[in-house]
């Protein structure tokens, strides 16, 4: 299921990343879907995908996501 808005993404997403890597997140997300449309585990190798793509700008200081 792509995400249209970034007002469509998990509470985990949305209550804890900035709005910079939130669409980041939207972008590699749906690209991955995409991509893997074959695959049974689908959905779970998307978000894979999705928090890796954040985790390369993006690193956690103690509660808090910050741009490296």
């Amino acid at each position: 299921m792509p995400y249209d808005r970034i007002d469509e993404l998990p509470d985990s997403v949305r209550n804890h990343l900035p709005n910079k890597a939130q669409h980041i997140y939207k972008e590699a997300f749906n690209h991955a879907w995409e991509e893997y449309a074959d695959q049974d585990d689908r959905e779970a190798t998307a978000h894979k995908v999705a928090w890796s793509a954040v985790k390369k700008k993006y690193r956690k200081s103690g509660e808090k996501w910050v741009e490296k």
